[in-house]
């Protein structure tokens, strides 16, 4: 196992190198170089909150890139907590246990071989339901990426809040404008580790995944990377800005604030991120469905990236359509049990009948009395929660996918990941791994 990159700095040797703002110093140990907590961007604070990201200031000397920087503010939670949000499911890994949360978290990670010389870049954008995660997480260590000959980077962005709420007055999708100004860094900066900045890779997982999606039909991405890969994720989470809106005035109602960049602005991080919390709960009050009568998230996160602005003029498939990233070298897929992440290791997918599949179906899909017939709900000897989770892996995962690989002008890969756990699904019924007919029964619905 991988040993969390503070241990192992603190007994590596010294690796210097200049990047634009001045000289890091990260560790090495011989066969890869580690530098963390580097910043992209200055700290969001102050008058750059709510702003576009801007570089950071040079510094004299050499700084110290052995230890991880800050992560985003986000919310937290105790394992009580989460058990109640996952049971079953530690999600501690994705952040990790000693990071700290700080106003300067707009940093990036970067993992290069000794001696690297034009070497492929890759670029990690990590999940958490676009309001938590960390990039410096030890489960996204990049070191085995490295020792096969791979610069590998991972960054934080804006999250929730202060990342993906389109606030009147303050430019909307701070979080993938984040994400594009880190990208640009490594196109300024990364052959100062021995990557060559012509060949980039970017890739991520769930949310980390729909904004590769995003990024890939975003006209201020274009010429920064060469290709992409979406894990478990596609384009279809977006929402339309005038839809999010509706969350502004919520969470500026829990803050006791006007919707506008002054009113968030009055607020601290903390203040924020707790009113984030209150607008996830299950029982918030907020109508998020689109013109369509269709939840994009499914009830997964509030705060997704949203359409209609500079950052992306159009819904991202048909961007596609229209030849919008047709250059860049594409593959996407997903997990063929993906739902079962929510529902078996909580025991609910045994336990849930056909109504309260119905019900929970149809917040976010007008038509899922039709489509969980399809999978068979009212089949005899079929579960109700077996045709439920099978639905919402397609619903949510599997077929908005291949919709976007489908969209896709350029070279396209598509894959199903089939491999299940021994631990989590030993007891869970597999399902047949091809549904494509029951795929085209829900798009004819569409």
């Amino acid at each position: 196992m991988t040993q969390p990159a503070s241990t192992l700095a603190a007994r590596d040797s010294a690796a210097v190198v200049r990047i634009a703002a001045g000289e890091i110093r990260g560790a090495s140990d011989g066969a890869v170089r580690r530098f963390l907590g580097v910043p992209y961007a200055a700290a969001p604070v102050g008058a750059l909150r709510f702003a576009l990201p801007r570089a950071p200031a040079a510094w004299s000397g050499v700084r110290d890139a052995t230890q991880r920087g800050h992560i985003a503010p986000q919310p937290t939670l105790t394992p009580e907590e989460t058990e109640k949000v996952l049971p079953g499911v530690g999600i501690e890994p994705l952040i990790g246990g000693n990071q700290v949360q700080g106003d300067d978290f707009l940093v990036l990670n970067v993992w290069a071989p000794e001696n690297a010389a034009d070497a492929p870049v890759m670029v990690f954008i990590h999940g958490g339901a676009f309001t938590g995660g960390a990039g410096a997480a030890d489960v996204y260590d990049g070191t085995a990426f490295a020792r096969a000959g791979v610069v590998l980077v991972t960054i934080n962005y804006r999250l929730g809040v202060e990342g993906f709420l389109p606030i009147p007055g303050a430019p909307t999708n701070l979080g993938l404008r984040d994400q594009i100004f880190a990208l640009a860094w490594v196109r300024d900066n990364i052959a100062a580790f021995g990557g060559n900045a012509g060949n980039v890779t970017i890739f991520g997982e769930s949310a980390g995944a729909m904004s590769v999606a995003n990024l890939v039909a975003s006209p201020l991405a274009k010429g920064l990377f060469k290709r992409a890969i979406v894990q478990s994720g596609h384009g279809d989470m977006v929402r339309p800005i005038p839809i999010a809106q509706r969350l502004v005035k919520k969470l500026a109602k829990i803050l006791k604030i006007a919707p506008t960049v002054e009113g968030f602005k009055s607020k601290s991080f903390a203040e924020c991120v707790a009113a984030l919390r209150k607008v996830s709960l299950p029982t918030a009050n907020i109508d998020l469905r689109n013109p369509d009568g269709r939840e994009p998230a499914f009830g997964l996160s509030k705060f997704l990236p949203v359409y209609g602005d500079d950052v992306l003029p159009l819904h991202p498939v048909d961007a596609l359509k229209q030849g919008v990233g047709a250059e860049i070298e594409l593959i996407v897929g997903t997990n063929t049990e993906e739902m079962n992440l929510y529902f078996v290791p909580s025991g609910l997918r045994k336990k849930i009948g056909s109504f309260l599949a119905n019900f929970v179906t149809r917040k976010a899909e007008p038509k899922a009395k039709e489509i969980l017939r399809a999978y068979g709900i009212k089949d005899k000897g079929k579960r109700p929660g077996d045709a439920f989770t099978e639905a919402l892996t397609d619903l949510v995962f599997r077929l908005p996918a291949r919709r976007f690989a489908a969209a896709h002008r350029g070279r396209t890969h598509v894959y199903d990941f089939s491999w299940r756990s021994a631990r989590l699904w030993r007891n869970a019924r597999r399902v047949p791994r091809d549904r494509t007919a029951v795929c085209v029964r829900y798009a004819e619905h569409r």
